[in-house]
């Protein structure tokens, strides 16, 4: 590539990645192999979750290694880490960053990860893979199976090598049937925000039988939950009507997706609205809820006069509907009112089935705390 070629190229990645990559970008001389391998890489806070899993001393198998964060965070806290990847300017790039970033344990290998694990006589300690979700004409996939490389094909071979596999995953995937394709899994972990859910981490140990199920973790930088689907199953939620005074509750999107619904309610006291309604209440604030709160200054009926009312109340609200047979967009229209502000409007469907407008604003400081 020429050199002004290069040099575009760096400038552009280090401005795209200079949030996510903030740790690999101190260094002056960190270089970026392709445009690719900088939109593709896992963030430094994801790298720094993943590396967690791994023990102290452990020797580190990456089988899908591009840019290399998951690399370079692994090596600080492994013994060894083998990376392989198919494209050797990628390797090339694995070596000189290394190198830069004053890692000097790590190996790079340039092969089909396929063949790697079926041709090595090494063992390791741990086995990453980060399947890549882009099809050949860059479209966006989910399947394991559809992305590359297929890694419920490689399960025997990987054994081979490795007692664990970590395998990182698509947010969109199935917990189910993800769990059934990986069926050696230990532990699941949903990663994400209060916003977003980032994805889904299989923590697998080989073995001829597991007695117990997985354990599925929803992870975000505020809040842990952990769970089995077995708990979940046999959860006895409590079920109530919000007033207003009280405290409403929203999963977050990491939670959502690990949908622990009814152990929600039972594990923080906290009243499910309906059984198809994934939002909560209280009468005292719970601090530690993996979600956001709300106070909840008012609850309507879903009726032609509260609507009015509403309109004459506020000009701008966010407007979100929750099991509710109406979009957000159309029940903005119906309002009258603008995007925005700093109160927010549900509608939802309560429990005896009554459609209702919950007004809500954001709480007063912390008065209550869950197990206090």
């Amino acid at each position: 590539m020429p050199w002004l070629d290069t040099a575009i190229l760096q400038i552009e990645c280090r401005r795209k990645s200079r949030k996510k990559l903030a740790e690999e970008l101190a260094c002056p001389t960190f270089f970026f192999p392709t445009a690719l391998s900088a939109e593709q890489s896992t963030s430094d806070l994801l790298a720094d979750f993943h590396a967690s899993l791994i023990a102290p001393g452990s020797t580190v198998l990456d089988l899908t290694c591009g840019l290399g964060i998951d690399v370079y965070h692994a090596a600080r806290r492994a013994s060894e880490v083998t990376a392989v990847d198919i494209n050797q300017e990628i390797t090339d790039a694995i070596r000189h960053n290394s190198t830069a970033l004053a890692l000097d344990n790590v190996t790079a290998v340039t092969a089909d990860c396929r063949e790697f694990v079926k041709n090595t006589d090494r063992r390791y300690d741990v086995v990453f893979i980060d399947p890549a979700r882009r099809g050949a004409n860059g479209e966006r996939i989910y399947r394991l199976a559809d992305c590359s490389p297929d890694v419920t094909s490689m399960l025997t071979d990987i054994a081979a090598v490795s007692p664990r596999l970590i395998v990182k995953a698509s947010p969109m995937l199935d917990i189910t049937q993800l769990l059934r394709e990986l069926p050696d899994t230990t532990d699941l972990y949903v990663t994400g925000t209060s916003t977003e859910c980032k994805e889904l981490v299989a923590d697998i140990t080989f073995a001829d039988s597991h007695t117990t199920e997985p354990v599925i973790h929803v992870t975000t930088p505020l809040h842990n939950f952990a769970f089995t689907q077995s708990e979940e199953a046999v959860a006895l939620p409590d079920f109530g009507s919000p007033a207003a005074g009280e405290y409403l509750y929203e999963p977050g999107t990491a939670v959502m997706k690990a949908a622990p619904f009814k152990l929600l309610s039972q594990r923080y006291g906290v009243s499910k609205l309906h059984p198809n309604t994934h939002l909560y209440h209280s009468p005292h604030r719970i601090n530690d809820f993996p979600g956001d709160v709300w106070h909840i200054d008012r609850v309507a009926d879903f009726s032609s006069h509260e609507i009015k009312a509403i309109a004459q109340q506020h000009d701008r609200l966010n407007i979100a509907t929750r099991n509710f047979d109406m979009s957000a967009d159309t029940l903005r229209k119906k309002l009258k009112v603008k995007d925005g502000g700093t109160h927010r409007l549900i509608a939802t469907t309560l429990h005896d089935n009554r459609k209702a407008l919950l007004l809500l604003s954001p709480p007063h400081p912390p008065i209550h705390t869950h197990g206090s």
